[in-house]
């Protein structure tokens, strides 16, 4: 029995070891993974006036393709300033850049669009978190950029309902009939001098025609 018993207690035993073991390697494991993906990118902030519908986890997108997402979001007293996170430090933005808030897709998704003005042409690496990387055109880590507001489905939704305010106002009829108005008694006045020019014409030609059949 006693046997028994101290059989069962090293089981026991070895499956909290085994058990602690593949808990030890699994933290080992996500540590690693997560310690290379928090370390191979770099940082930036970006000021935009407007967030134009800007949260934390926006997409980044340079020429298309996802390069990163905003971390964080802080709002000033006359704008707003977030931490952008770029995933690949070999993903090299120059300084002249145009970066811009813009609206896609039907759910009006916003992104974050980074479009390069400059085509620099380097033939050494450069580090976007060295020292060196400050002097060079490329945007470094934690360099501060100015962003602009792009295409807003707000401000075409805006525009169309201050058009639609427009026709709706009475004056602006009353406008637009005068117009109408002047433009068919200016076309009734062209019609009159064209057919006037035209019958002068003709005359002109039965006579020159008389004339020479009489002189010929």
């Amino acid at each position: 029995m006693n046997q028994i018993e101290s059989t069962n207690f090293f089981k026991y035993v070895y499956n909290i070891i085994v058990f602690c073991f593949f808990v030890f390697f699994t933290i080992i494991l996500w540590s690693c993974i997560n310690f290379n993906v928090t370390t191979k990118g770099y940082s930036m902030f970006i000021e935009f006036k407007n967030a134009s519908g800007i949260r934390e986890g926006t997409n980044l997108r340079m020429r298309g393709i996802n390069i990163g997402y905003v971390k964080k979001i802080k709002i000033d007293l006359n704008s707003i300033i977030i931490l952008a996170y770029i995933q690949s430090q070999d993903i090299l933005i120059p300084k002249k850049t145009i970066i811009e808030t813009n609206q896609t897709g039907i759910l009006n998704e916003t992104v974050i669009d980074i479009m390069p003005l400059d085509v620099i042409d380097y033939t050494k690496k450069i580090n976007v978190l060295s020292k060196e990387c400050y002097n060079s055109n490329i945007i470094c880590h934690l360099n501060y950029v100015q962003g602009v507001r792009g295409l807003n489905y707000d401000d075409l939704v805006r525009a169309v309902t201050r058009i639609s305010q427009r026709f709706d106002d009475p004056s602006f009829f009353k406008i637009f009939y005068l117009f109408l108005k002047n433009g068919i008694d200016i076309s009734d006045d062209l019609f009159q001098i064209t057919w006037n020019m035209s019958n002068t014409f003709f005359m002109f030609c039965n006579v020159l025609k008389k004339f020479l059949v009489n002189y010929s």
